[in-house]
């Protein structure tokens, strides 16, 4: 299952593991992704709060975790290759974390949920 955050990162969830990345909808606003800012292996993240930075040819936005746990791997990939997000953001997730706290998933937006926000931005 995917959840997402209204600022445009997603959790796709696996038993207790979240891939965390941005939504297809976010790469597209952002253009082409020149680096990505990702925290070190075994951090600590917070729901909701800022885990790293993204940064394209148009702009820079801090991206926020919408789950809470330790990073257990970064998308090494994306240190080489941050365009690989422009391609197929949900493939190329940024960092992987073992959840410490499932029930903050009933909190986010289910894949529905996020249409309507991003259907709403564009008006």
């Amino acid at each position: 299952m995917i959840y997402y955050l209204p600022t445009h990162e997603y959790a796709r969830v696996e038993g207790n593991t979240a891939y965390i990345g941005i939504s297809k909808y976010a790469a597209e606003q952002l253009g082409n992704v020149v680096y990505v800012d990702m925290p070190e292996m075994d951090d600590d993240v917070n729901a909701g709060e800022e885990f790293g930075a993204i940064e394209s040819v148009k702009a820079a936005s801090d991206l926020f975790s919408p789950v809470s746990g330790a990073v257990i791997e970064i998308n090494e990939e994306l240190i080489d290759n941050p365009r690989l997000i422009n391609e197929d953001p949900e493939t190329h997730w940024i960092i992987k974390v073992e959840m410490n706290n499932t029930a903050e998933l009933e909190g986010l937006l289910t894949p529905e949920a996020y249409a309507q926000v991003c259907a709403n931005e564009k008006h």
